[in-house]
């Protein structure tokens, strides 16, 4: 492999990203999958495009990923922050633009676990006065 690898891992709900940045041109691998071929959701693809967006970087980076775990709302989010901390370790000077705009924050927000006696974390079976 040429040039510089930049190594990240991103975070979010129960997804792990794990994703390396090269120099290139542009070109999205998700688990070895074209990104549109992956995520099928044009919002989904949008999201994992906004730390390139914001820091004027489209087009300059190959991004190969590979997301395990949750679902693909969550593996979207969790390839956004790791883009995000690859583009700081890249160039240290786009890590203010990445913060102002949210993009290295982990979402700390995780499913509420399940408690007994009811059938969800918060519904109630129903009640019977009589």
């Amino acid at each position: 492999m040429k040039g510089n690898v930049y190594t990240a891992t991103g975070r979010r709900k129960d997804a792990i990203a794990r994703v390396r940045l090269t120099p290139g041109n542009g070109q999205f691998s998700v688990n070895n999958r074209e990104v549109l071929d992956y995520f099928k959701r044009d919002t989904l693809k949008m999201i994992i495009e906004q730390p390139f967006a914001v820091t004027e970087t489209l087009g300059s980076f190959d991004v190969h990923a590979n997301v395990t775990g949750g679902g693909l709302t969550g593996q979207a989010g969790a390839l956004l922050l790791g883009i995000a901390r690859a583009l700081v370790k890249a160039n240290e000077e786009l890590q203010p633009m990445l913060r102002r705009n949210g993009f290295l924050t982990r979402d700390p927000r995780m499913v509420e676990r399940k408690k007994y006696g009811q059938p969800k974390a918060r519904k109630r079976f129903q009640f019977s006065k009589r």
